[in-house]
C-alpha cells in the first residue's frame, strides 16, 4: 500500500481505482478519492453532518413583540451594508407610515449606526434610542466611539443575546438588523437564535465583493434563512458636469449572481457623493432628501422587500 492510500485511510469505504474498480482495503475503510459516494452513502453522509450540526443548537425564539426581522447581510465589508440597512429601515418606514420600524445593529466590532443616524448616549439595554419613527439600538451607544471591543468570541456571543433579548423593542412590524460582514459566529448566532423571514444581500458588482456575497447567500439557505435578494451597491458613477455613466466597479455583477442562485436584484443603488454626505453627517438620505432620485432608490427596495415577505400571519 502506496503512503498515498495510507493517508486517505478512513474507515469503511473501499478505494476507487481510476477505472472505476474497487479496491477493498482489509475492511478498513478509505476516503473516496477524486469521485463522490454513491446515492445511499451520500445521503446518509449528509443525515450525518445534519446531525453533529444541530448539536447543541439553540431553540429558536421569537423576540417578544416582533413580527417580522429583516437581516441585511453582506459577504465582505465595504460595500454598503450598514448604509443600506439604515435607508432601508427609514424607507420601510416612510412607504407606510401605519408601521412600526425598528433597527438593530449587531456588529459589535464595527458598529456604524449610531454614526450614520447621528445618535448618541449610553442607553440602557431596555432602552431605544428613536429617530423619525424607527426605533434603534447598537453596540455603539454602550461604548465611546473611539473605544475598540477587544473580545474573544464568548463576550461577543453574549452581548448578541443581550441585544437580542434584552432590549425592549414595544410592538414592531418590521426590525431590520444591519448584520457584520462574513459568514461566522454572529450570523450563525442570529440565525440560529431567532426566526427570520428574510435576508437582503448587499454587494457592489465587483468580482471580489460577488464572490463572498454568494458565500453569504449560501449560508443562510444552510441555515434555512429565505434569501428575498440581492442589492446591488455603487452600481454606477454619473459625473455631475457632463452626466457621463461609469460603472466603476462593473456592470450587471449582482445581476448575474442573482441568476445563478435563482434570486432577483431587489434594486441599484449608485454610487453618488450625497449618499456618503448624507451618512457621515447622520442625515441618512431617505431621512434628509426624501425627492432625490437616490433616497427614491432605497423606497423601491423597500417595496420590493415587502413584496417578497410573508404574510405575518403565515
Amino acid at each position: 500500500m502506496g503512503i498515498w492510500q495510507r493517508l486517505l485511510l478512513f474507515g469503511g469505504v473501499s478505494l476507487r481505482a481510476g477505472g472505476g474498480a474497487t479496491a477493498p482495503l482489509g475492511g478498513s475503510r478509505a476516503m473516496v478519492c477524486g469521485r463522490q459516494l454513491s446515492g445511499a452513502g451520500s445521503e446518509t453522509l449528509k443525515q450525518r453532518r445534519t446531525q453533529i450540526m444541530s448539536r447543541g443548537l439553540p431553540k429558536q425564539k421569537p423576540i417578544e413583540g416582533v413580527k417580522q426581522v429583516i437581516v441585511v447581510a453582506s459577504g465582505k465589508g465595504g460595500v454598503g451594508k450598514s448604509t443600506t440597512a439604515v435607508n432601508l429601515a427609514l424607507a420601510l418606514a416612510a412607504n407606510d407610515s401605519s408601521k412600526a420600524i425598528g433597527l438593530l445593529d449587531v456588529d459589535v466590532y464595527g458598529p456604524s449606526v449610531p454614526k450614520m443616524m447621528n445618535l448618541k448616549g449610553n442607553p440602557e439595554l431596555s432602552q431605544i434610542v428613536f429617530l423619525c419613527y424607527c426605533c434603534s439600538m447598537s453596540m455603539g451607544f454602550l461604548v465611546e466611539e473611539s473605544e475598540p471591543v477587544v473580545w474573544r468570541g464568548l463576550m461577543v456571543m453574549s452581548a448578541i443575546e443581550k441585544l437580542l433579548r434584552q432590549v425592549d423593542w414595544g410592538q414592531l412590524d418590521y426590525l431590520v438588523v444591519d448584520m457584520p460582514p462574513g459568514t461566522g459566529d454572529v450570523q450563525l448566532s442570529v440565525s440560529q437564535n431567532i426566526p427570520i423571514t428574510g435576508a437582503v444581500i448587499v454587494s457592489t458588482p465587483q468580482d471580489i465583493a460577488l464572490m463572498d456575497a454568494h458565500k453569504g447567500a449560501e449560508m443562510f439557505r444552510r441555515v434555512h434563512v429565505p434569501v428575498l435578494g440581492l442589492v446591488q451597491n455603487m452600481s454606477v458613477f454619473q459625473c455631475p458636469k457632463c452626466k457621463h455613466k461609469t460603472h466603476i466597479f462593473g456592470a450587471d455583477g449582482a445581476r448575474k449572481l442573482a441568476q445563478t442562485l435563482g434570486l432577483e436584484v431587489l434594486g441599484d443603488i449608485p454610487l453618488h457623493l450625497n449618499i456618503r454626505e448624507a451618512s457621515d453627517t447622520g442625515q441618512p438620505i431617505v431621512f434628509s432628501q426624501p425627492e432625490s432620485d437616490e433616497a427614491k432608490a432605497y423606497l423601491r427596495i423597500a417595496v420590493e422587500v415587502v413584496r417578497r415577505l410573508p404574510s405575518p400571519s403565515e
